[in-house]
């Protein structure tokens, strides 16, 4: 975690507002929407984290146990899945021949044991929406001369970022930056 530096919080200007462009991505080319996304989320991982804060927080408001569960529950599938990837071999395999796979099978498996739970409903709401939403966004969102550069600088190994971690440990490293 030595030299993790969190990018700067981007203006909502160059977020949703005035310079932004958007465009339904080709569904036909998944490696460029895939790619798209990735750099998307390494892009606006700042604004990404406080618009998934503000979301837990109105949630957790009205159901903080719950929310805490919830959130327990999906940080040790998540914590679970990368011991595995890293200690064995064939889930190693899975996550980097199959990522969407792999973080379908976290957020099942995070489903299972939150239905078991009573928690589906804050789990729904307080995690899968924002999920969703900033999905949406790093979907739609067209990348501009400093996204793009700033994912260059990210992907050779001069800065790392919270964001940039998180894509690594589920697999998509080797995506960023192209």
């Amino acid at each position: 975690m030595a030299g993790v530096q969190p990018p700067p919080f981007r203006t909502l200007d160059d977020f949703v507002l005035g310079s932004a462009r958007f465009a339904l991505p080709d569904i036909r080319d998944l490696q460029k929407w895939n790619n798209r996304i990735i750099n998307n989320l390494l892009y606006y991982q700042s604004n990404y984290f406080v618009f998934a804060l503000v979301s837990l927080v109105i949630v957790g408001y009205f159901q903080p146990l719950k929310m805490l569960l919830g959130g327990a529950v999906v940080t040790l599938v998540f914590l679970g899945f990368v011991w595995g990837a890293e200690n064995r071999a064939g889930v190693r395999r899975f996550r980097r021949n199959h990522p969407t796979l792999g973080l379908l099978s976290i957020m099942g498996v995070s489903y299972l044991l939150l239905h078991t739970l009573g928690a589906v409903a804050e789990f729904l709401c307080g995690i899968a929406l924002p999920m969703l939403m900033i999905l949406g966004h790093a979907s739609l969102r067209l990348r501009n001369l400093k996204n793009k550069l700033e994912n260059k600088i990210e992907s050779i190994g001069l800065k790392r970022t919270p964001m940039g971690l998180l894509l690594e440990a589920l697999g998509q490293e080797q995506e960023a930056g192209s």
